[in-house]
This record gives C-alpha cells, structure tokens and sequence, in this order.
C-alpha cells in the first residue's frame, strides 16, 4: 500500500466505528503469544505489518503500540488502512524511535506530534501532569487520546508495579467509564472498546500522553 503524504482528518463531530487492530496484526494469537504457547516467527500475516522481511517484523512488533494506536484512529476517520511499520518508517527521520544499540526507544511524544504535522497532517499535542479525569476534557477538544499505561491493564483487577511502558487509544469517557482500544489485548475483552471506571485506570496510567485529532465544525 502507498503512504499518503498528507491525509485529511475528519471535519464532522460525530461518532465513527473506530477498528481494531492488533500490533502483532493477529489478534486471534495475542493470548498465545503473551503466554509464549508461540513465537512472532509463527505469525504468517507479518507482512500485512508493512515490515519488509520477517526479521523486521520481529524486531518491531514488541514496541510499535502508539503507531498501532495511530493506525486505528486513521483507519477510524479516513477508512485508509496505514501498515504499522510503514508509519514507523517514516516517523524516525523524525525522531519517533530512537535505536541504542540493540534497544529501541519510544515511542517519544514530541517527534510523533512532528511526524503527525508534517507527514500526514493531523494535528496532535503533547499533554503531560494529568490525573485519567483531565482525559475527558482532552476529547472534548480532540478526537483521541493515545495514554500511557502499563501494559498488565489487559489484566484490570490487577495491581500494577508502576505505571506506563505501554499506549493505548482512548476514545471516550462518560459517566465515570473509560473506553479504549488496547493494541496488546489478550481477548475480545480487552481489545476493542475496553471499558474500566476511571478509578481503575487511573492505576495503570502514568498521567501522560498524545492528544490528536482536533474537532472542528463544518464552517472552520
């Protein structure tokens, strides 16, 4: 698939089925792979990743959750399909991940929201110092909010050892609830349209986090 240089995001205020998308791209074999019943090497649709060998796909797939979150949120307002590792690509010129040695760090927020202005003309800011309360506020500003959590949320009644290391899609928060998309859910449950009390994200969230997609009216 060709990368669109510059996409369009949406215009409308409105609800849009937002897809799910995993970031090892079967996830059907998400619990598999977390349990290690099986390898990445066994996952036979890598190359719908974008990865160009399987090698890449391996290294990747392990640390490709905020781009798996973009590529939902695209996917969700543009209806085009962007591979993980294509986005990946063309986010470190920029600075989105940066390799030490044999690591990978990232993803890094303030490169991304470039990568996002420059590359595919989504508007998007860095929001740090937040309780999961302020999230609401984000959405009524923006259409999502990439948070960073730890990633045993797909376990809810767990006590995490501290908080981040992993991003998911936030998409709403009403009445106390929040939903999101986890792109390292184990299960249905915990994949698409998760949805917790506040009061139990808020132990999983490290107060940080991307805001993208602003809303705008027909006439702006």
């Amino acid at each position: 698939m060709t990368f669109a240089a510059h996409i369009t995001p949406p215009i409308i205020h409105t609800e849009q089925p937002i897809p799910y998308f995993s970031q090892w791209e079967s996830a059907s074999s998400a619990a598999d792979i977390l349990s290690g019943k099986i390898d990445l090497r066994d996952i036979e649709v890598w190359p719908e990743s974008g990865a160009q060998s399987q090698e890449e796909f391996i290294e990747w797939a392990n640390h490709v959750c905020g781009m798996c979150c973009l590529k939902m949120a695209l996917a969700a307002t543009t209806g085009e399909v962007v591979p993980i590792l294509e986005l990946t690509r063309r986010s470190m010129p920029y600075g989105a991940y940066v390799r030490q040695d044999d690591h990978i760090r990232g993803l890094i927020y303030a490169p991304f929201v470039e990568f996002l202005k420059h590359e595919i003309n989504v508007s998007a800011r860095v929001r740090v110092e937040l309780t999961a309360e302020d999230i609401a506020h984000e959405l009524q500003l923006y259409r999502f909010f990439i948070a960073s959590v730890h990633p045993s949320i797909r376990h809810p009644q767990d006590v995490p050892p501290r908080t981040g290391g992993h991003l998911v899609l936030v998409t709403a928060v009403k009445q106390g609830v929040i939903t999101f998309h986890n792109p390292s859910g184990h299960n249905e449950a915990t994949q698409s349209y998760v949805q917790l009390p506040l009061s139990q994200f808020a132990r999983f969230f490290a107060g940080r986090g991307v805001a993208l997609m602003p809303w705008v009216t027909q006439d702006a």
